[in-house]
């Protein structure tokens, strides 16, 4: 048997990402997960994400344990700093700076090592908060400096960095992962779900991933406190 190709993807336990693993999966990678204990609010997500890779047929699903806690200058860090229930002008502070180089770089370390050539990441510069560092120019700046920083991209082996979701809508999100069998019950988005991951309603996060079932006419399986 021919051996599948491997792929490494971040998976926060949210819904976008559960779409980049089972858009993954139906490409035919092996996949492997890579999840962060970074010090955010809430661990209801690492659980949702066990749970999704689990679910998907993840071959080996990591947790990897930051300190970004310790850094904070974030809603999501620092628990002094409320997360936000209304719409707000500008990048918001429920961003986390360098988060997603941070995970994408540990993600490239770890794909290195297991021989693959490919990272998913589940950013998306439509329905989303703002943050710089789901951009397209950032996800094509940072597949450059994989390739000047790694021994395997300096040998000609080059990696891609995936961001399948990148120009979609939450509702197009939605329906993609309903096609290929995500459970969007197991998953947590909310940035301030309580201990059993039930979310506030009232977050950015909240109201994207709301209005992103009304949009694809499907029904929403979040449970709310």
């Amino acid at each position: 048997m021919v051996e599948k190709k491997r792929a490494v993807i971040l998976l926060s336990g949210g819904l976008d990402s559960a779409t980049v693993l089972a858009l993954a999966k139906a490409q035919g990678y092996a996949c492997y997960t890579m999840s962060f204990d970074y010090g955010q609010r809430h661990r209801a997500e690492l659980q949702a994400a066990e749970r999704v890779a689990q679910q998907l047929g993840a071959v080996e699903h990591k947790v990897i344990g930051l300190n970004l806690d310790g850094m904070g200058g974030s809603a999501l860090t620092d628990a002094s700093i409320a997360v936000p229930e209304s719409p707000t002008q500008g990048i918001p502070v429920t961003y986390v700076p360098a988060r997603n180089t941070v995970f994408l770089a540990l993600a490239l370390g770890w794909a290195e090592v297991l021989g693959a050539r490919d990272i998913f990441i589940g950013v998306n510069a439509v329905d989303y908060s703002g943050y710089p560092d789901c951009r397209p120019e950032f996800v094509a700046a940072f597949e450059r400096m994989a390739n000047l920083a790694t021994k395997a991209g300096v040998e000609g082996d080059h990696f891609r960095i995936q961001a399948p979701l990148q120009h979609l809508s939450k509702a197009q999100i939605i329906q993609a992962g309903v096609r290929h069998g995500v459970d969007y019950g197991l998953t947590v988005s909310c940035y301030q779900a309580d201990d059993d991951g039930r979310a506030c309603g009232r977050c950015d996060s909240c109201r994207l991933r709301a209005a992103g079932f009304a949009a694809a006419g499907v029904t929403d399986p979040t449970r709310y406190r």
